[in-house]
């Protein structure tokens, strides 16, 4: 074990640990694995273990609750840091990572009776897995009342992290008999009876996120445990917050295979002549990157500084659309630079291209940040755009 790795395997307590050092010293090693997880679709396990033994995954959780008291923007600069040496132990960790700044940002700001959680995420070394991405305001799956609780039963796909998570953080609809359709919110412990996951993950990139199904049979949630209900398909307060909180980190991952992909299409470049063509294309190249960089710093700052409400989330949503689109140019301008060579999966760069198309997929996608960013300029109720 390497000295950075030891000081925050032991040091959890103090406040000094140099985190974006170690996520160094880990996307090191990562970095050996990723194309062993790319070419045989393996989810990234070992990596997941590393960042549990180092420290990681409990580097959010508050000082006071037993945890490495990072700061929301260094977990940015981790992932960021991590999605440079292997996208898919990056993107796995950025779902575990948000579930964990959530609660964070609500003990600290809202007093909120989290604490429990956190602390076993840090004594226990807890992985949390994330379905808000598939389910978001909808939700999916049935929540049956039974006595002493409910019987859930649902398919949650996109589950990535899912052969290391030991919670599920998801929600069910319950046809509540006087208040209609209600999203019911809970933790599903993955050794539960009832719960399976289904290994469906075989994807164009980020092969290596264990981004499985996992399949709800009759699970039961007893009453207690269920910690929000809300209203299907209408915007609530925890999502804005969820909005806020999760997706400047999410997003730096891709910021971070955006700037392998630029740093390869450079090395291949080098190796040949170059003419003024060439240069202009490195260097849209590297404006795409800066474009990038600077709305996923606007992401952060506002995500710093903001309290959750629509405004913010348009804010947070804008920002998404542009670091998707900036990264996806950075892909596409970083094989055109690259030439035919780029082609080749043994180079590299072919595999970055296809691990930043997933920026695509997390909501929100452009065309409904679009019509909400137009809904709140043009002055619209809550009630319609909730509609």
């Amino acid at each position: 074990m390497m000295m950075s790795e030891l000081q925050a395997t032991t040091t959890m307590q103090q406040k000094d640990i140099d985190w974006l050092s170690l996520a160094e010293s880990l996307g090191e090693q990562f970095a050996v694995r990723d194309t062993e997880a790319d070419e045989t679709d393996v989810f990234v396990a070992d990596n997941i273990a590393r960042l549990k033994t180092t420290g990681l995954v409990a580097a959010g959780v508050p000082i006071e609750l037993g945890g490495g008291g990072a700061s929301y923007t260094e977990m940015c600069a981790v992932l960021r840091v991590l999605g440079r040496y292997c996208s898919s132990t990056a993107l796995a960790f950025a779902m575990h990572t948000h579930q964990v700044m959530v609660p964070t940002w609500r003990w600290h700001n809202q007093k909120a009776p989290v604490d429990g959680l956190l602390k076993r995420i840090a004594t226990e070394q807890l992985v949390l897995l994330s379905s808000g991405g598939s389910d978001w305001l909808q939700s999916n799956g049935t929540a049956i009342k039974v006595d002493g609780g409910f019987l859930i039963t649902a398919r949650k796909v996109f589950a990535s992290g899912a052969p290391a998570a030991n919670l599920l953080m998801t929600s069910a609809v319950y046809q509540d008999p006087e208040l209609g359709s209600t999203v019911l919110h809970f933790a599903v412990p993955m050794q539960a009876q009832g719960v399976v996951i289904e290994s469906t993950w075989q994807a164009m990139g980020m092969r290596g996120t264990g981004s499985h199904d996992v399949i709800l049979s009759d699970v039961f949630i007893p009453d207690a445990a269920i910690a929000l209900r809300r209203e299907q398909g209408k915007w609530h307060p925890i999502f804005h917050l969820i909005s806020m909180v999760a997706f400047p980190l999410v997003y730096s991952v891709y910021v971070g295979v955006a700037e392998a992909a630029r740093d390869r299409a450079i090395q291949l470049t080098m190796k040949r002549s170059t003419d003024d063509h060439l240069c202009y294309l490195v260097g849209g190249l590297d404006n795409e990157l800066t474009a990038a960089k600077l709305a996923l710093q606007h992401m952060i700052a506002i995500a710093e500084v903001s309290q959750p409400s629509f405004e913010t989330t348009n804010q947070i949503m804008t920002g998404r659309t542009l670091v998707a689109k900036a990264v996806l140019n950075v892909a596409d301008l970083a094989m055109e630079v690259a030439g035919g060579s780029a082609f080749y999966r043994k180079l590299g760069l072919e595999k970055l291209f296809r691990d930043a198309q997933g920026v695509r997929y997390h909501p929100l996608r452009e065309g409904e940040q679009r019509r909400l960013s137009g809904q709140l300029a043009l002055n619209w109720t809550i009630d319609h755009i909730n509609s």
